[in-house]
């Protein structure tokens, strides 16, 4: 796989189709037809919203949702991320797919589940960080609740983007910016969060603001191709130069992190 200081990426915000599947990729077909970029980032839940319901969202892993990402993948040439309500060892998991051109799969189960939403009732936490490597870029991925954590989001391994898929509330919408600048800040790491619009099945009404931001904290000017689709491009030798005169890095305390 090629290395690439530049790296594009896509934030799809959008208002996701209440526990249906097929119409969320359909949606989905039209919006992302012939985009060129290297990374598209969907919502938590994008096929079928933050539902609890489920015994009738859930797939098997790898199941038709999967398969969906992995052929928009193959299509557009770019890797695809996004988050779906997976069952497995008689269990459900809050999974978190990325999947690249060529067809290589990585994967995260969120782990700290949104209590106050009753996701932990129905929902079992993974228990395991995830580090994804593409195009030379050493990527971190996490759910939605995990940005409140940050001992877990915690950059003691130099990944070089966090990335972060949601489906946050309006109703919270001051945290989850707050949040996202934080966790760049003290990070020194490039943060995605990806939102999702519209109303849920619960009535909660969705803002999006999805956003980017850079080593420093500071938010990148967006580029508006579509009004639901955020791009971006970031540049790896600028924040390996940021790093090396800051080395915020190096002074960070040591800790030991109990899953």
């Amino acid at each position: 796989m090629e290395n690439k200081t530049h790296l594009k990426i896509s934030l799809i915000q959008y208002p996701v189709i209440w526990e249906d599947a097929v119409a969320n990729h359909r949606y989905l077909d039209t919006l992302l037809h012939q985009h060129q970029t290297d990374l598209i980032v969907l919502p938590e839940m994008f096929a079928s919203g933050f539902s609890m319901d489920v015994e009738k969202i859930g797939e098997p892993p790898f199941g038709p949702t999967f398969q969906w990402m992995a052929k928009k993948a193959k299509e557009l040439n770019a890797a695809v991320a996004g988050s779906v309500s997976t069952y497995e060892r008689n269990r459900y998991f809050n999974r978190f797919y990325f999947i690249t051109p060529g067809q290589a799969v990585f994967i995260y189960d969120k782990k700290h589940l949104f209590s106050y939403g009753k996701e932990a009732t129905v929902y079992s936490a993974g228990d395991q960080l995830s580090t994804i490597y593409f195009k030379g870029w050493k990527i971190r991925p996490i759910v939605c609740y995990d940005l409140r954590f940050p001992v877990w989001c915690r950059n003691t391994d130099q990944y070089d983007l966090l990335l972060c898929n949601a489906s946050w509330p309006k109703a919270r919408r001051d945290a989850w910016m707050t949040l996202l600048k934080a966790r760049a800040i003290e990070n020194m790491s490039f943060v995605a969060g990806v939102n999702r619009t519209g109303e849920d099945g619960y009535n909660l009404i969705y803002q999006g603001d999805s956003k980017m931001h850079n080593t420093l904290g500071e938010e990148l000017v967006q580029i508006n191709d579509h009004e639901e689709i955020l791009q971006f491009e970031i540049n790896k030798e600028e924040q390996d130069k940021t790093r090396k005169h800051f080395n915020f890095l190096n002074d960070q305390d040591e800790f030991t992190l109990v899953h």
